[in-house]
């Protein structure tokens, strides 16, 4: 065990799970299938060569890999570096990766492609994990440099929203890994016996799912598209218990034409964002099945979950688990009566240790002890949460987040455009879709598809405006910011 790493950490789940676990299927992926003594040996083998190669505490490394065995290795070798990991999205585009290698202060960009996407990289060095490449990128930050200064034994970080709409990097320390995890599990009540359906993406889902499952000795199943037939395949094939997934994938099965049965799966759980009850009614009719809601935040981890009235009320997102306590607070911040709308604020284990940017900790974040999640919700007299909307202006596309103000800076960068405005639109099947409004220079002149095509070349997908208004005026504050 690499010395710098604390006594209680996430890596030693791993080594544990291995010693426990050794012949049971950690996952199954397009390469095949391994074991958790397979898994430990290949992340073993990537951590020396990281080792060797000078990857130590202080570090920095950014995960652009795909959904994976090798986002769990490069994840657990970052980790057992003594390194902090940050996964990236690969759906990135390489200006945004630019922006989050830079903003996060990496020292490294490790990824299952070559074509690694850093301004000014010193060099790219190829590692051989098992016959399967990987490649090390080196960023010009200079080595002596430290990533996170200000919290001890930083694991893991990701850009998330915060509740103000500013993008803001999260990070938590092996402590606060190990606790929401285990925090989470006393709901999820996960063993070696499940076998989880995976069709999220990694690098936005890892801790009280992909590392909780680790933990756990629980296999992971990745589905390499999101289509009904090759989810329902999967689970009939391999036997999968538990289908973790977002209200789109919940809805295309739901909808899904042919007849079908998903006989060994005990639990659907819907997480990323709110989902229909209609729906849930729909897949409960087909399948047999409630869904159950689940409310997770970076910040916290997997505090609530609707395990026990989720048929009942499948629009509620359960009741907050034994670890958490749950408040519905007014504006300044007094709890309010049963069946009230207020804040959702929430106190309990792992949650972050603080923001690497801006550099801020936990503890001037929290409010009395309280985390402010953003979101507006009701309680009822026996506890039962449901969320009324957010506070956030932060728009949840299928549940990939977009700040409006990065797509605004890219549509005004393009010629014609005087000023634009995005925000969210309610989608029946994404959740929301992005929307901007343009007030344009010369409207005879304009091409919306030679817009959406520089935005298609300079944002992710799910970042460019599904739809386009052309307007004369939008709303400013006294200040000269954007109304919203």
């Amino acid at each position: 065990m690499n010395s710098t790493l604390p006594e209680v950490n996430a890596y030693q789940t791993l080594v544990a799970a291995s010693v426990k676990w050794p012949d049971i299927i950690a996952i199954m992926d397009e390469y095949g299938s391994i074991t958790f003594s397979e898994l430990f040996n290949q992340t073993e083998q990537l951590k020396n060569n990281l080792i060797d190669l000078g990857i130590k505490s202080g570090h920095g490394i950014g995960l652009l890999i795909k959904n994976n065995r090798y986002f769990l290795i490069g994840l657990y070798a970052g980790i057992g570096c003594g390194a902090v990991v940050m996964p990236i999205s690969p759906q990135q585009k390489p200006d945004e990766i630019n922006i989050a290698t830079r903003e996060a202060k990496l020292h490294y960009l490790l990824s299952d492609r070559f074509d690694l996407y850093i301004n000014e990289k010193k060099s790219i060095k190829e590692l051989t994990v098992f016959d399967n490449p990987l490649f090390l990128g080196f960023t010009t930050l200079p080595l002596e440099e430290k990533t996170v200064t200000f919290i001890e034994h930083p694991a893991v970080m990701r850009f998330t929203s915060g509740t103000t709409g500013e993008a803001k990097c999260v990070v938590l320390s092996h402590q606060s890994v190990i606790e929401r995890i285990e925090a989470a599990n006393e709901g999820l009540k996960l063993n070696e016996a499940d076998q989880v359906v995976w069709v999220l993406p990694m690098a936005y889902h890892f801790i009280v799912s992909i590392m909780l499952y680790v933990r756990y000795g629980v296999g992971i199943i990745i589905c390499h598209d999101f289509l009904a037939e090759n989810i329902i395949e999967n689970i009939q094939t391999k036997k999968a218990t538990l289908l973790y997934a977002s209200p789109m994938h919940i809805k295309l099965l739901a909808t899904y034409s042919k007849d079908a049965s998903i006989p060994s799966i005990k639990r659907i759980i819907s997480t990323t964002t709110s989902i229909s009850p209609t729906i849930c009614n729909v897949f409960k009719a087909k399948y047999g099945l409630p869904v159950m809601q689940a409310f997770g935040i970076i910040e916290v981890g997997l505090p609530i979950i609707n395990t026990d009235r989720s048929e009942e009320h499948p629009e509620a997102v359960g009741y907050s688990l034994p670890a958490y306590e749950v408040s519905i607070l007014s504006e300044d911040l007094n709890p309010l009566p049963s069946g009230e709308t207020g804040q959702l604020a929430i106190k309990g284990p792992g949650m972050f240790d603080g923001y690497l940017s801006p550099l801020t900790l936990r503890k001037d974040v929290l409010k009395n002890g309280w985390f402010l999640t953003g979101d507006y919700a009701t309680r009822s007299v026996d506890g039962l949460i449901e969320i009324k909307g957010r506070k956030k202006i932060v728009i949840n596309v299928s549940g990939n987040k977009v700040f409006p103000t990065e797509v605004e800076e890219v549509i005004n960068t393009y010629h014609g455009i005087v000023q634009s405005k995005v925000y969210g639109q309610l989608h029946a099947l994404l959740g929301e879709v992005v929307v901007a409004d343009l007030i344009l220079e010369n409207k005879s002149t304009f091409q919306e598809d030679e817009l959406l095509k520089y935005c298609h070349q300079r944002l992710s997908s799910f970042k460019v405006p599904h739809k386009i208004n052309i307007v004369e005026h939008i709303e400013m504050t006294d200040s000269g910011k954007i109304k919203r």
